[in-house]
């Protein structure tokens, strides 16, 4: 039995394959549209939701998962384990960490002998993933809870987060940009490039078209990465085809470690609409 558990949230597009072979715990966020509420990945697609939200221009309404799902989940974790890390999604984006950790409170009472860790990322997505990923092999060859903090701590200055928008006009209307900005950048055909890091998501580039914002992309990945092999997690809501053609530039002009594709979580997705594709990536040291 391994000495630590690892439990994420759905948000952290942790690829189904690596889920089912590092023994990841995963703690669906919930999707509510209309009066009908939906489990992250589990009776309901991230396409469903896409698909929904370019026919009606609608929002749905998110929430993390509430204590008593990650209580359940830890006590699941606890059968397994005898500690548990959750490598949390930053609480900057979602309530996801204070549900976690009132979770960890109940579960006092319920699993006294299990020590339980919630772990604020600073980050999301793909770059969530990469962290849980990585504590979840340190788990595999046999470490603790602090091997697997440890891991995580030294790899986050690596893990980097950048994303484009196809438009803003889903940011805007849940009250995360200005109207008359979003209006501005579609008049002008603007595809903002987003950064998540250090609990913040900014803006870092404005790239008109969005070939050109694929391209800028991939030079910032470049400039972070050099010649080094990299691990990418490729991430896109509802556009499969852009993300197999980015996926194709990248397989062309890195040396990739491990490539996958995910998508991107509809608990946040319905934020940010469909369209947007990006990537979470290190490099090999």
């Amino acid at each position: 039995m391994p000495k630590v558990a690892i439990v994420t949230d759905s948000l952290a597009s942790v690829p189904k394959e690596q889920v089912e072979k590092l023994d990841i715990f995963i703690v669906p966020s919930s999707v509510t549209i209309g009066d009908r509420v939906y489990h992250d990945g589990i009776d309901i697609t991230p396409s469903e939701v896409y698909n929904l939200q370019r026919k009606s221009r609608v929002i749905p309404t998110t929430s993390a998962a509430s204590p008593g799902e990650f209580l359940n989940t830890y006590t699941a974790a606890a059968k397994k384990a005898d500690s548990i890390l959750h490598v949390c999604i930053t609480p900057s984006l979602t309530m996801t960490y204070d549900a976690a950790t009132r979770a960890k409170e109940m579960a006092k009472e319920s699993l006294p002998n299990t020590r339980i860790e919630i772990f604020d990322t600073g980050t999301a997505a793909g770059a969530q993933g990469f962290l849980a990923m990585e504590a979840a092999r340190v788990a595999k060859s046999g470490g603790d809870i602090s091997d697997a903090i440890d891991a995580i701590q030294k790899l986050i200055p690596r893990v980097h987060l950048y994303v484009t928008v196809d438009t803003l006009y889903f940011l805007a209307k849940g009250g995360r940009v200005p109207r008359v900005a979003a209006w501005a950048a579609s008049l002008l055909s603007i595809k903002p490039i987003l950064q998540i890091s250090n609990g913040q998501a900014t803006p870092v580039e404005r790239v008109r078209t969005k070939p050109r914002a694929m391209n800028r992309l991939l030079q910032i990945m470049r400039e972070q990465t050099g010649q080094k092999p990299v691990h990418v997690n490729l991430m896109h809501a509802g556009v499969p085809d852009e993300a197999e053609e980015l996926k194709q530039k990248i397989t062309r002009q890195f040396d990739c470690a491990e490539l996958y594709i995910t998508e991107f979580s509809p608990v946040m997705g319905a934020h940010t609409g469909p369209g947007l594709v990006g990537f979470a990536f290190y490099s090999d040291e």
